[in-house]
């Protein structure tokens, strides 16, 4: 038998709410566990630090990322 996603949609729908977290449950069951300990924020947060941070960045975002060759062609 196959289902695709619309049909299981609808059979969600016509669930009784009580049997909602049970369905949620067996539907997370089947999920792949994540080995990933993602911890907010990230490491990169904050990455910029001390006294030589320019304070005009967000007005010339395009003129510091063109500095440093975003926005240029590969080549």
């Amino acid at each position: 038998m196959s289902v695709d996603r619309s049909e299981l949609h609808e059979l969600v729908d016509a669930l009784p709410d009580d049997q909602l977290p049970a369905a949620g449950d067996e539907l997370r069951r089947r999920l792949p566990q994540s080995t990933t300990n993602s911890t907010w924020p990230p490491e990169f947060f904050n990455i910029i630090d001390g006294t030589e941070v320019p304070t005009d960045v967000a007005p010339n975002v395009d003129l510091y990322l063109a500095a440093y060759g975003f926005g240029s062609d590969s080549l």
